[in-house]
């Protein structure tokens, strides 16, 4: 039996397998006051409803709810009441902190160790709630006993999860791994489909390695400079380089393929400083949407590709773009009604209006967004897109422009995924800029795994670029990012991509924050000419390697490619003849990616900030009495950091402890 927390009190219904055997249901947190909630997850296992409403008999504005299928119904799970006239006196610092400790001698139980008062406390085994009757048994009023449920070994893989509440507030969440109903305590035990777990490196096809040059085909015309014209890489090359061992030196598990899909043979496009048009070398302009294009390679180099990459325990996932075709393309010539329409209802061009018209805009006038709000064209795009996975072994998705597809493409495709390939696992993440409401809103069971954390990077690029920036305002966008995200989330925490500058450029100072970023590439041969910058990168890759979420490296990252922006962040990839400032950054990113993979606390870890000023930042994960200790210092001199570490936690039997930081430096202790 079950207990769920619906309204003011409790309904008892007996659990189906199936929501045990789904995806994991997801916080929502109702921000007006109403006693009706929209629930816009869905859990594709379930015969449910995309969109459905839940009426409760509490009236709050600030109630986490989570969300819990059951037998084709939606139930909520209320954790504790934070009446609005109290809002001004709640403490965020007093609300509970929950970190996990192990029992001596048993793998199918473990503790949960509480800091501050707690009101109200949930356990869930998958989305089945546990209580005193199933496996939560209080210790004391700071520890609760945890009893893994017998069902959990029949699944190889399942999670115990645990929220908690008081007046001032929701505190982190507790995740748990469990294989066969044991509590997961080695990270020798995780698999590459450990969402958790990955590790993703994200590569540009055309510029990574050429594989063989008889399909090299660059257009070769006076319109179009060198710089955005094919330079020759291709999908032999990614294979290359897999079985030379390089993503096993970074400590890749899952590699991210830039567009595959067959581009255009001319040129498009036109700026005019400097003159010229461009080619696809990026891939970004479909015109057969599940054809492999020639000149990256055949399919059965794709296949390749694929199962040499499972047999070494690595994913693959694919860059896909579904807002647009090229307007040449056999679909559009055959279907010009499919695309939304070129002028606004105002009559101005709906060109890169990314925000007034986010679902309408075209980004240029040879790639017309598709009309995806139409449910027969949907329903036919997401059928282009699950081509790929069904007719490769493909492990997910990178879900390019997500904020500017509807929707109801994202539930088509996820429905489509789980009802065709039941057996396959899937990482869908997607990239949308905007406020963590818009993000949040992607970040669903029955849509994306994840997007990429712009505004982390973003504020991290704030906080060691300029006069006025600080890690306090960085560890306040990690919290708010916890907040929203779930203290366990799967978010992309990138060190760049093809979009923006590089951003070991951005902390040398060779490029400027008030200068056009991609001028500056086509103008300038931009160079790290001060090292620190080289520095500020190494504590990047810290950072993404020890906060939570799922670490993501552009490639050249990994040793500190210079670059401006677009096209001046593509260049050729580089294996030799490194700087010795860059085989430093190198070897530092090879044993941070090590030291994370070889840790439960940096994957599973409950983290905790430990202290934060306008120059130094630290905090702690923590998992089964494991703490990991992270401490960053962006000051050009050196500093002395002490801080408490939470719930008894202790190095070297001490609960507080001191470390002796060098300037712009970072420190990860065990």
């Amino acid at each position: 039996m079950m207990y769920v927390a619906a309204g003011c009190g409790h309904v008892k219904v007996t659990p189906a397998p199936l929501f045990d055997q789904g995806p994991l249901a997801s916080p929502c947190l109702l921000e007006q006051e109403t006693n009706t909630v929209i629930l816009r997850d869905y859990f594709p296992t379930l015969p449910t409803e995309d969109t459905l409403v839940l009426t409760t008999t509490v009236s709050d504005p600030w109630l986490r709810y989570l969300v819990v299928p059951m037998q084709g119904q939606q139930a909520s799970l209320v954790l504790k009441n934070r009446l609005p006239e109290k809002l001004a006196a709640a403490d965020p610092s007093k609300a509970p902190f929950l970190t996990t400790v192990p029992v001596e001698g048993r793998d199918d139980q473990f503790r949960i160790v509480i800091e501050n008062e707690v009101e109200d406390m949930q356990v869930l085994w998958q989305n089945t709630m546990l209580d005193k009757e199933h496996g939560v048994k209080a210790l004391s009023r700071t520890c609760v006993e945890i009893t893994v449920p017998r069902n959990a070994r029949k699944m190889e893989r399942s999670y115990i999860r645990a929220y908690a509440s008081n007046a001032d507030g929701i505190g982190n969440d507790i995740l748990v791994p469990l294989c066969h109903g044991k509590v997961m305590r080695d990270t020798d035990e995780l698999k590459r489909t450990d969402k958790h777990a990955l590790v993703l490196y994200s590569l540009m096809i055309d510029r990574f390695v050429d594989g063989r040059t008889d399909n090299d085909m660059p257009l070769n015309v006076p319109n179009v400079n060198h710089k955005v014209d094919y330079w020759g890489g291709d999908i032999l090359g990614v294979t290359k380089t897999l079985e030379s061992g390089y993503f096993d030196l970074l400590g890749i598990n899952t590699i991210w393929l830039s567009p595959i899909t067959q581009n255009p043979y001319n040129a498009w496009g036109q700026i005019h400083d400097p003159e010229t048009q461009f080619s696809g070398y990026h891939g970004y302009w479909p015109y057969y949407a599940t054809a492999v294009d020639v000149r990256y390679g055949t399919e059965e180099e794709l296949r390749t590709l694929l199962e040499e990459a499972h047999k070494d325990n690595k994913n693959v996932i694919l860059d896909y773009v579904s807002n647009h075709m090229h307007i040449e393309s056999p679909t559009l010539t055959e279907h010009p009604d499919w695309t939304t329409p070129s002028d606004t209802p105002d009559g101005r061009p709906n060109r890169q209006l990314y925000d007034e018209f986010r679902l309408t805009t075209w980004f240029d006038d040879h790639i017309p967004t598709l009309d995806l709000e139409r449910a027969d064209i949907c329903a036919q795009l997401t059928d282009s897109a699950l081509f790929w996975m069904q007719h490769y072994d493909f492990d997910g998705f990178r879900h390019d422009a997500t904020k500017h597809v509807p929707e109801q493409y994202w539930r088509m495709l996820t429905r489509k995924l789980y009802d065709s390939l039941p057996d396959r696992t899937f990482y869908q993440i997607g990239e949308t800029y905007g406020s963590t409401a818009l993000i949040n809103s992607y970040v669903k069971p029955g849509m994306q795994d994840a997007q990429f954390d712009f505004n982390v990077y973003d504020t991290y690029i704030w906080a060691t670029t300029r006069p006025d920036g600080s890690f306090e305002g960085l560890s306040g966008r990690i919290a708010e990012d916890l907040a929203v995200y779930g203290s366990h989330h799967l978010m992309g925490n990138i060190t760049g991509n093809h979009d923006r500058p590089r951003y070991v450029c951005l902390a040398s100072g060779d490029v400027r924050q008030d200068e056009d970023q991609k001028l500056a590439g086509w103008h300038r041969d931009i160079k790290v000419t001060n090292p620190v910058g080289y520095e500020y990168l190494k504590m990047l890759h810290a950072l993404n390697f020890t906060i939570p979420g799922v670490p993501c490296i552009y490639y050249g990252d990994e040793y500190g490619q210079p670059g401006a922006n677009d096209p001046d962040n593509r260049r050729w990839m580089q294996f030799d003849g490194l700087t010795p400032a860059e085989q430093d950054v190198l070897a530092t990113t090879e044993s941070l990616a090590y030291l994370h993979n070889a840790s439960m606390p940096l994957i599973f870890g409950d983290y905790r900030l430990l202290y934060a000023d306008k120059d130094v930042l630290a905090y702690s994960r923590s998992y089964m009495g494991e703490t990991v200790v992270t401490v960053l210092n962006k000051a050009q001199e050196p500093r002395t950091v002490a801080f408490t570490l939470p719930c008894g936690l202790t190095i070297d039997d001490a609960t507080v402890f001191s470390v002796e930081m060098p300037p712009v430096s970072y420190e990860i202790i065990k």
